[in-house]
């Protein structure tokens, strides 16, 4: 058996130091299961490890490009577009609704973008690319779509590219519903 949760709980700094939740007390008398062979826990790992492997790669080709991935996400998702509102851009980017303003105010700095007041409703504000910033998207989202594309074209044939995203975005969804 595992180390009961109290001693856990003591190694982080004594008992109080944590909230526990009333399923961890009840969990606290069972025994854990052995779960060395379950097929479902076998993929954690290695999704874990791909998911650092790929950000320590992109991001590190993202910032030699003189952007943070947070900028690079923004300027990428407004490309060819017309640009969008906040709330659109925040629902299309990786980037959360708290630092999105940060990262905008920084863009308008650079003179990357530009926010302008929607017509219809003066309290939205819609953000485009400036033609400074539609430069920067065309020479830094061509650089980094061709400086991933080997890694993905080494490890996957276009078929098993499909069969991945579709499996990939089933098991997203799954977490996005929360527990059974």
């Amino acid at each position: 058996m595992k180390a009961p949760l109290n001693l856990v709980r003591s190694s982080l700094g004594g008992a109080g130091s944590l909230d526990p939740l009333p399923a961890a007390e009840y969990a606290q008398s069972m025994e854990l299961p052995d779960l060395k062979d379950d097929p479902h826990l076998k993929l954690v790992r290695p999704l874990v490890e791909a998911y650092q492997a790929f950000w320590l790669t992109d991001n590190r080709h993202i910032r030699s490009l003189k952007l943070t991935p947070a900028q690079f996400d923004v300027i990428a998702t407004l490309g060819d577009t017309e640009g969008m509102t906040c709330s659109e851009l925040s629902a299309r980017t990786l980037v959360t609704k708290g630092t999105l303003t940060g990262v905008l105010d920084r863009l308008v700095a650079k003179g990357f973008i530009r926010r302008e007041p929607v017509d219809s409703d003066r309290r939205r504000i819609r953000v485009q690319l400036t033609e400074k910033g539609d430069g920067v998207f065309r020479k830094t989202y061509a650089a980094h779509i061709a400086f991933l594309k080997p890694f993905f074209e080494r490890a996957l044939s276009p078929e098993e590219v499909e069969d991945a995203r579709t499996l990939l975005l089933r098991l997203r969804d799954s977490f996005k519903q929360g527990p059974a």
